[in-house]
């Protein structure tokens, strides 16, 4: 197992008694804070009470801090062991000069990111789908700029496996949040292709997917 636990928390104690039963076992582990992104290849989470609302993370662990850190840690691992696929990974693309992009694993935001490229993005794409097994994959591509919308449905078509859905999305008001942003242009992207995720669109008719 290679880093599949992480410990989000600012509790001075509870950190110090997790990392020690992690250290104790010599297992890797990655610590963040509860504000952090957490990475895709973190299989479990493991926090405090008080921080679990901040943890956008679909397996999330609560530690007691009155209570044997082995107890949590030996749950972590069987859920990290697990290797239990994801139901659905839904990818939100924001196309235009920069490509903002989200990752949704049942609804809930995995991660987020800005590419600078159409091959940049695509690669990313085939990445996230390398790294997330599941058993349904969905790319949705917001139609706000069609001259990029249309070269990157096409790439997609026919880097992407013929199972994967490619859905086009209206942009109709994934941006009204941008008067909060209109100075950080990259999080105005990343939170137009999380709400593209979210949203339903029409089908894209796949024609090129591959076959393995």
């Amino acid at each position: 197992m290679k880093g599949k636990i992480a410990v989000a928390t600012v509790s001075g104690k509870a950190y110090y008694h997790l990392v020690n039963e992690l250290k104790a076992r010599g297992l890797p582990f990655l610590s963040l804070t509860p504000y952090d992104i957490i990475p895709t290849d973190i299989e479990v989470v493991i926090t405090t009470e008080n921080e679990r609302k901040l943890i956008n993370h679909p397996n999330v662990m609560v530690f007691e801090e009155n209570t044997d850190p082995a107890t949590i840690v030996n749950e972590a691992i069987r859920s990290a062991e697990d290797k239990q696929n994801h139901d659905t990974i839904t990818v939100g693309i924001d196309p235009g000069k920069t490509f903002g992009m989200a990752v949704l694993s049942n609804g809930n935001v995995l991660e987020t990111m800005i590419h600078s490229s159409i091959e940049q993005t695509e690669k990313a794409v085939l990445d996230v789908l390398t790294k997330n097994p599941a058993t349904t994959y969905i790319i949705k591509v917001g139609d706000g700029a069609p001259e990029y919308t249309r070269v990157l449905l096409s790439q997609l078509d026919e880097a992407l496996h013929k199972d994967v859905a490619i859905e086009i999305v209206s942009e109709a008001g994934t941006s009204r949040f941008a008067k909060e942003t209109v100075h950080r242009r990259g999080l105005r992207d990343a939170m137009s292709a999380v709400k593209i995720a979210e949203r339903r669109g029409r089908p894209f008719q796949r024609e090129k997917g591959k076959q393995q």
